[in-house]
């Protein structure tokens, strides 16, 4: 099975977030070292998509903003660039009816707000009909509770959907999706956060979500501010990177612009990023 997996990223789009909001307590002056700000202090980020396609199941992970949302609600992320959802998947050779299974790492709209797009008469219906939907219970039930600090990005119009699809898969633990996908659960960033770890021509690829989002994230300090237990983010993030480091784990960013994915190697400072690259090398 592993043989004959292929796996394929894609831009979506490009986004900018406020810079300090990415690097939660790193001080500008450290963290401008690494990615440039505007005069609005926001950073460039990617919204990075994975096909898998084990030859019987094709599997996408995460779908990016969506439309469904009115101009005003874009205004702040402006995205450019990227070839969208159905252009990246169509480069990658394929259709929006092929995918049979889609992981939703989480809920936030960013991630999630894609998989379901508005018809003609202004209903919302399925982009991918055929796919059954992948999430963690824990981000799930956190999610439909909703809180004060993540409100915003849990949006009704995207998650409301998948409860009505009738084809919601919940994931109670870490486990394997299909032979040579295993998903992670983690808790730091949103409580069920879950990440994929794919089998890949004889190594693993650790789909870093939200958990490391960008290349310059992978030292322990380095967190967003949107992260709601940033200790626990730490610890994961130290468990996962000496796991990558011990078996040459691949780390893949969904958010990095300039950096698809990298191996990591052992520094006098810790584990840091080591050969950068993409995927296709």
């Amino acid at each position: 099975m592993q043989q004959k997996m292929k796996v394929s990223l894609f831009n979506i789009s490009n986004f900018r977030v406020d810079g300090g909001a990415m690097f939660g307590v790193i001080p500008k002056a450290i963290w401008s070292r690494h990615t440039e700000a505007d005069e609005k202090n926001t950073i460039e980020l990617s919204l990075t998509s994975m096909i898998i396609d084990d030859g019987e199941r094709v599997i996408l992970v995460d779908a990016g903003w969506g439309d469904k949302q009115d101009e005003k609600f874009f205004r702040h992320a402006y995205l450019n660039g990227g070839s969208g959802l159905t252009g990246g998947l169509a480069e990658c050779g394929y259709r929006p009816e092929d995918i049979t299974d889609i992981i939703i790492t989480h809920l936030h709209a960013d991630h999630c707000g894609g998989f379901f797009v508005l018809n003609s008469e202004g209903f919302t219906t399925p982009l991918f009909p055929n796919a059954s939907y992948h999430i963690s219970r824990a981000q799930w039930e956190w999610a439909n509770e909703s809180n004060l600090r993540e409100e915003d990005a849990f949006l009704p119009e995207n998650i409301k959907p998948f409860g009505e699809s009738g084809r919601l898969s919940l994931v109670e633990e870490n486990g394997e999706l299909c032979p040579g996908v295993e998903l992670r659960l983690f808790y730091g960033h949103t409580p069920g956060l879950m990440l994929p770890l794919v089998s890949y021509r004889g190594r693993k690829l650790f789909y870093a979500g939200d958990l490391i989002p960008t290349a310059a994230h992978i030292p322990l300090l380095w967190n967003m501010a949107y992260d709601l237990l940033p200790l626990v983010t730490i610890a994961e993030k130290q468990e996962i990177l000496e796991e990558a480091l011990s078996n040459d784990h691949l780390l893949v960013f969904q958010h990095d612009p300039l950096t698809e994915c990298c191996s990591v190697s052992e520094t006098p400072k810790g584990i840091r990023a080591g050969k950068k690259g993409k995927l296709s090398d």
